[in-house]
This record gives structure tokens, C-alpha cells and sequence, in this order.
């Protein structure tokens, strides 16, 4: 093992930021000076911040200009953009992606080292669990998981999270083929096959502020993964016209054997013409969905912009080793 990138999302971040890197810096240098081998550098990725985590990890920088890299971006574009920028620029030969709020343990950084000694290219870390995101979110979490492994042909380890590891190979597969802008980047990796380990966490309080995922966002990162990686949704619609025909036989089977009876009818029209308007709609809707998601990626604009980049010099620490 010559060097290592821990790839830390910040957005609003300043009351956890010097924590995050004290326990981290503390970790891989017992490993750096165990190892005798081990370069690394904590990449810091600012999300657009609006409060002072840019300044602060700026400060420590300048503090450990060795081991701290910065990238800026120019406005906020979202969790899966700043992982996508850390992953573009990292320059280790293992990669490690965490949040900053200590959730992900940075304990676990030497097993998941240890992973990569023993030949394994992917180290998918799978949460068991996680008390501070309360029951809605744990309940959606294993609702969502459930309905990407039913719709699509993939699959991704139930509680699979966004703190995963990749050693160089598997790194450069996402660079260079795995480019929209409809992201999910956890789900690539749980499906760019290579030899995989899985690593069980429990997740640790934040050690400040509070989750920047609502449960709209959730929501709507919900239904662009389903729609990224599952084609069943559109074919609903042919679902949805086989049953309404076969609802309007039968309904023309009772029409025809209770015409004697004269029955008036108007419950039953209203109540086909909503169910009927109520299909449509949703198929609609799905396909709308899949419009909004092609025009994306036909427009083509950059996944993130980088407003200013700062690399620690683990080049000159890895010339040292050879």
C-alpha cells in the first residue's frame, strides 16, 4: 500500500470539521508510522458551503499542508456531485469516501486497509445501524432498498451507504464510464463487479448539526435511482391497458346479463372514469419522469464546477517510500 485518499463530503460542516480531522490524521498516522509505507491525504470536497467549513479546512491546510487537499466548488451541486469530484481528483492508490460528520467511523480505516491487503478491489461498508436518523428515515431506507433489488437488475446490499472504498482499478472504471448526471454513485459501486468485501458499521452520532437530507430530498433521490437503473416503471403503462381492458370485459359481460334490469349506470361510469383517468395519469407521470432525467443528460452540463483546487504533497511522500 503506497497511499490513500479519504474522500470527505462537506456542506456546512463547521462545528465537526477539526474533530473529523483530528481522529482521522490520528488513525493513518499510527497506520503511516506502523506501516512504514503509507502516504495520504484527507481530500476535503466544499460543497458550496455557507458557513465557515471552507475557512476552517483552509486553516488546516495551512496547518498540514502535507496530508489536507481542498476542492471548492463554485455553488452547491449535491452529495453525489462532491463524491464525484473527490473520486475525479484523488490521487491515492485506495480510495475511501466518508462524510465529515463522524457517522462513518474513521476507526474502521484500518480494516478496511487490511481488506485491500488481502486482494480485494471494492469494500462496500453496510450499516446496521443507525439510531440518530429515527424510525421514518430506517423505515424508508429498507423500503427503498427493497424496490430498487424488486424493479431492476442490480443489487445493492440492504443499509449499503455512501462510506465505501476502491483501490485504483475499480476507481478508474468510474472516472472514465460512469459519467451522467443523474447520479447514484453508491449504486456503481455496489455493481462494477470486481472482487468485493463487505464490512458491517454501526453508525456513530453526529458529532454536530444535523442531517442535510429532508425526507423531499430523500424522495427525490429515491425516484431518480429507481428510474436510472430500472426500466419496469415504463412498462406499466402495458401493465395498467391489459388490466383496464380486462376490466372493461367484465364490465361489458355484467352490462350485457343485467340489461333487463335497467340499472342506471352512473356510479359505475364515474367510478371507471376515475380509475381509468387516475392510470393514465401516473403513466404520465413515470414517462415524465424519464423525459426530465434524458433531457439532463442531452444537456450536458458539468456535473460540478470547481472553484478552487488545493492538493497536499503526497508525491513527494511517496518518492520518499520507494
Amino acid at each position: 500500500m503506497r497511499s490513500v485518499s479519504l474522500i470527505v463530503s462537506v456542506f456546512n460542516e463547521e462545528g465537526g470539521l477539526r474533530q473529523f480531522y483530528k481522529v482521522s490524521t490520528q488513525i493513518l498516522g499510527e497506520l503511516s508510522e506502523r506501516k512504514g509505507e503509507l502516504a495520504y491525504e484527507l481530500l476535503f470536497v466544499d460543497d458550496g458551503s455557507t458557513d465557515k467549513s471552507r475557512s476552517i479546512i483552509e486553516e488546516l491546510r495551512q496547518q498540514d499542508p502535507e496530508h489536507v487537499s481542498l476542492i471548492s466548488f463554485s455553488k452547491n451541486f449535491g452529495h453525489e456531485a462532491a463524491m464525484t469530484a473527490g473520486l475525479d481528483y484523488a490521487r491515492g492508490d485506495v480510495l475511501i469516501f466518508m462524510d465529515a460528520d463522524l457517522q462513518h467511523p474513521p476507526e474502521l480505516i484500518p480494516e478496511i486497509l487490511g481488506k485491500f491487503d488481502e486482494g480485494y478491489d471494492v469494500v462496500s461498508m453496510v450499516r446496521t445501524r443507525n439510531e440518530g436518523a429515527g424510525a421514518i428515515k430506517n423505515l424508508t431506507s429498507r423500503l427503498f432498498y427493497r424496490l430498487v433489488n424488486m424493479l431492476s437488475d442490480m443489487h445493492m446490499e440492504p443499509a449499503a451507504s455512501d462510506f465505501f472504498a476502491l483501490d485504483k482499478k475499480a476507481a478508474d472504471v468510474l472516472r472514465s464510464d460512469f459519467r451522467e448526471k443523474v447520479r447514484f454513485l453508491r449504486g456503481y459501486v455496489q455493481n462494477i463487479g470486481f472482487k468485493k468485501a463487505k464490512l458491517c458499521y454501526e453508525a456513530g452520532e453526529r458529532v454536530a448539526g444535523s442531517s442535510h437530507y429532508s425526507l423531499k430530498k430523500l424522495w427525490r433521490l429515491s425516484v431518480d435511482t429507481i428510474v436510472c437503473f430500472s426500466d419496469v416503471p415504463l412498462r406499466l403503462g402495458m401493465y395498467a391497458g391489459f388490466l383496464s381492458a380486462l376490466a372493461g370485459l367484465l364490465l361489458i359481460i355484467y352490462t350485457f346479463f343485467t340489461r333487463g334490469t335497467a340499472p342506471g349506470g352512473y356510479t359505475t361510469i364515474v367510478i371507471v372514469l376515475c380509475f381509468m383517468f387516475a392510470v393514465l395519469f401516473m403513466i404520465v407521470g413515470i414517462i415524465g419522469q424519464y423525459i426530465a432525467v434524458i433531457f439532463k443528460e442531452l444537456k450536458d452540463r458539468p456535473i460540478y464546477i470547481v472553484e478552487e483546487l488545493e492538493f497536499a504533497d503526497i508525491s513527494s511522500r511517496q518518492d520518499k517510500t520507494d
